[in-house]
């Protein structure tokens, strides 16, 4: 982290020229780096360089630039915006430059004050080391040295990604703090349980594999529509109030990850506050323990200084790709890019930069590119198999799908989940508009499903799909000419589609049963409908009229079938479908 950069002993100092909101200009800057951290003011504000001309440097403030005098010192401290990485993460808040807002309030109360410093993690806490290295061994860039419990997790202590060497001597196993070294290098190098590593700078990794299994949600509309590999990236766009923060804390609960990090990048203080108060509330469904001890959450609220906005998701991706190195499943919710774009625009417009599509500078788009891509499933340096999958809430003004932010977001991600402000108005949770949205991995993964799942799976999906769109055509047609138009098998289509939209689409968060469903249960939900609408169609041609199947007992059967646990499902399973089989015999 940028606090525990320590200053080179040739310190490059300057003077503020020029301030201008959080964006400074200093002269005398000369031998300074691009990105690298200083500290602005008698008070030692922090902040990054983003542009340098001759000794000018271009300065991004992380704090509130007010009270800054032109003459003022600005000193860098010769490294970039780093990432403290060791035990005592989980379970931890952060700000948008990981200064744990814990032992901020420690220090200065409720009320953040300017140029506090704080250590990321703990500097005093003993861990119990267990060393899985001895003497002679190799090492290679992020191998495991030994390991800690954190919580319920295994928390391997990696060597850092540019070191190699041989190992002479190996702490034994015992307490330490994340300082003290434990193990040693023949070349004289000391290895500690923490280590340091640019935010802007990705991971090295050896491989990037293609994506075969899926990212599971909990949620039906998710999982069997509009699928995410693991390792993919995902988009969720949405108005206020259409339930953006109710679906990631979903996600966050109920996903197949090993580990969260939750980034709240530019969001308003009350949905920040209700995160950040409901979170640690949250069970962990796995173990019962807290979720909060599989979670990182970042906490940058929008009246917190832009530029520290603009490098949260950095600090964010880099703590998901130091677990993603460790051979975990990470989910990494960015909660919203807009915001963080918003960031962008503000600074760019500092720095007197050329605008391009609404204000926001020309490189939006390679900026939001360069974010996702440090998502996927990779095998690091060692082989260790891990994968970061990433999910980015977008919160386009008055909903407009066509702004610069959702448009460059649909160019990357491979899943777009569309939030529906009308759906949500009706109560229809999650509100995920099923004609909006889309995934780019729905064929890669059929395999998986296939497998996994029951070989017909495909088909049921495709199936599914086919009557929600019949039904939606016919639901225009109906607006034009009333339901009494209709001939018996259109309201068939009809009726199924309201038992997909209402029984199957529609999941209730916030109950016991409902608010998680497995994949296979949501395979026997649809086996339910598809089996109805067949052979409701038989009937129908066999002369059964569609009042009579309508009313049949067994679609409220249909409409139980979401409330019943997991553990009952298949006896409940059988039994409608043989209520089904037998509903409208003909002779």
């Amino acid at each position: 982290m940028t606090n525990n950069a320590a200053t080179n002993n040739s310190t490059v100092r300057g003077v503020i020229r020029k301030i201008t909101g959080p964006a400074v200009i200093a002269k005398g800057i000369l031998g300074a780096r691009m990105y690298d951290i200083v500290k602005v003011g008698d008070e030692g504000l922090i902040g990054e360089i983003i542009r340098l001309e001759d000794d000018t440097a271009f300065v991004q403030v992380y704090e509130d630039t007010s009270g800054l005098v032109v003459g003022q010192p600005v000193v860098s401290t010769g490294m970039p915006l780093a990432v403290e990485l060791g035990p005592g993460l989980l379970n931890s808040v952060y700000d948008g430059i990981q200064r744990p807002l814990e032992k901020i309030r420690e220090k200065t109360g409720n009320f953040i004050t300017r140029g506090v410093e704080a250590e990321a993690l703990d500097r005093h806490k003993k861990w119990d080391w267990t060393p899985t290295v001895k003497p002679g061994d190799p090492v290679t860039p992020c191998m495991t040295l030994g390991t800690v419990q954190e919580f319920r997790f295994v928390h391997k202590i990696l060597v850092p990604p540019e070191v190699t060497g041989t190992v002479k001597k190996v702490r034994e196993a015992g307490a330490y703090t994340v300082e003290e070294p434990v193990a040693f290098l023949e070349d004289g190098r000391e290895l500690k349980m923490l280590h340091l590593w640019p935010a802007r700078r990705p991971r090295p990794v050896q491989e990037k594999l293609d994506p075969k299994e899926p990212f599971l949600t909990g949620m039906r509309t998710l999982d069997v529509l509009f699928p995410i590999a693991m390792g993919g990236t995902a988009a969720i766009p949405g108005p206020f109030g259409s339930g953006k923060t109710v679906a990631q804390q979903s996600l966050a609960k109920w996903s197949n990850a090993d580990i969260v990090v939750y980034v709240g990048c530019g969001e308003r203080g009350n949905e920040m506050t209700d995160v950040l108060t409901e979170f640690p509330q949250l069970k962990d469904p796995r173990t019962g323990e807290p979720l909060m001890q599989r979670t990182i959450l970042i906490a940058n609220t929008s009246n917190m200084p832009v530029a520290a906005r603009e490098a949260s998701i950095y600090v964010g991706v880099t703590l998901a790709e130091y677990f993603r190195d460790q051979g975990c499943a990470v989910a990494l919710i960015a909660d919203s890019t807009s915001r963080w774009a918003e960031a962008l625009r503000e600074i760019s417009s500092r720095l007197e930069e050329m605008p391009a599509e609404e204000g926001y500078p020309p490189y939006l788009s390679s900026r939001l590119a360069a974010f996702y891509e440090r998502s996927g499933l990779v095998t690091s340096p060692t082989g260790e198999r891990g994968a970061i999958t990433v999910v980015g809430a977008v919160s386009p003004a008055g909903g407009d799908m066509s702004e610069p932010v959702t448009q460059s977001t649909l160019r990357i991600a491979g899943a777009f989940w569309q939030l529906d402000a009308s759906l949500a108005y009706r109560r229809h949770f999650p509100a995920i508009n099923w004609s909006g949205s889309y995934s780019l991995y729905v064929q890669l993964l059929d395999h998986w499903y296939r497998e996994n799942v029951d070989p017909n799976y495909p088909e049921m999906r495709d199936a599914i799909r086919e009557l929600l769109q019949r039904e939606a055509s016919l639901q225009e047609m109906v607006q034009l000419v009333g339901p009494d138009a209709l001939q018996d098998h259109e309201r068939l289509i009809i009726e199924v589609g309201r038992i997909l939209r209402e029984d199957f689409l529609l999941q209730n968060g916030f109950h016991e049963i409902d608010a998680y469903c497995s994949i296979s249960k949501a395979y026997g939900i649809m086996r339910m409908v598809t089996t109805l609408y067949q052979t409701a169609e038989k009937a129908l041609k066999a002369g059964v009229s569609v009042d009579k199947i309508i009313q049949n007992p067994v679609l409220q059967k249909i409409a139980r079938a979401r409330y019943t646990p997991e553990k009952d499902f298949q006896t409940y399973l059988e039994g409608v479908l043989n209520e089904i089989n037998g509903a409208w015999r003909t002779g």
